[in-house]
């Protein structure tokens, strides 16, 4: 199971304190997807 599907899954059965973890660690994810289209897209 990918990191993003696990994250997703977990997002229903948890802890406040848990889920807000969650969607940091998920935002993370989508800035550094962003970032690495971003540098792509530069010198591609």
């Amino acid at each position: 199971m990918s990191i993003d599907r696990f994250i997703i899954k977990k997002l229903d059965n948890c802890h406040e304190q848990t889920r807000i973890n969650l969607v940091k660690l998920f935002q993370l994810r989508i800035q550094q997807a962003e970032k690495a289209e971003n540098n792509g897209k530069k010198t591609g």
